[in-house]
């Protein structure tokens, strides 16, 4: 009885080794002794995300009513509430400037607003020792409301009629966004400290 020859098994197909990214920044660097972070990334990265983030609004999104939440301000809160001594006092002055010159607010509404902002900040930090997150987002929550409807108020005194009352939505997505705010604080300030400088 004649049995039917096997043929030999193929070869398996060389497998292709894709590089993994790490899930978390400080993994890029495997060799973390006699390292240290990198001054201008450490210092400058809170100043270039806030200011990226504000050339967001100058983005070509036409709407009826303000709905864009203020980006920028909920991220310099997040930054000044999960690192308070990163920021200085006076840097709500140059960042606010900066924010409007890309919202269209009234030149130093942001500059007053901003600033005015971290001395609430400073009060905050100096009654309320220890915080959690809920107390966090409570102080987030009364400064975004503040801002909002203060901004509102002084773009209504320049176009000539009020704006708070289509403020609604604006302020809806801006409370609900600074938990997510935070989150790509938090990952941005390990992105900074990672140590690349050779000691």
């Amino acid at each position: 009885m004649d049995f039917p020859k096997l043929s030999p098994p193929k070869p398996a197909a060389p497998r292709i080794a894709v590089p993994r990214l790490p899930l978390r920044p400080e993994d890029m660097v495997r060799n973390r002794i006699d390292r240290a972070p990198l001054p201008l990334l450490a210092g400058g990265l809170p100043w270039a995300s806030v200011m990226f983030v504000a050339m967001v609004s100058f983005s070509p999104i036409i709407a009826s009513a303000p709905v864009l939440p203020p980006l920028a301000f909920i991220m310099f809160l997040s930054w000044r509430i999960l690192r308070p001594g990163l920021l200085p006092i006076w840097a709500g002055l140059p960042l606010g400037l900066f924010d409007d010159l890309y919202s269209g607010q009234p030149l130093g509404s942001g500059v007053l607003l901003w600033s005015l902002a971290l001395l609430a900040m400073e009060i905050i930090d100096e009654r309320f020792l220890w915080r959690g997150f809920v107390q966090d987002w409570l102080a987030a929550s009364g400064l975004i409301t503040a801002y909002v409807l203060l901004a509102a108020s002084f773009a209504g005194l320049a176009a000539g009629y009020p704006l708070p009352l289509a403020t609604g939505p604006q302020l809806l997505i801006s409370l609900a966004l600074f938990p997510v705010m935070t989150s790509v604080v938090a990952w941005l300030d390990r992105v900074r400290l990672i140590p690349l400088r050779r000691l």
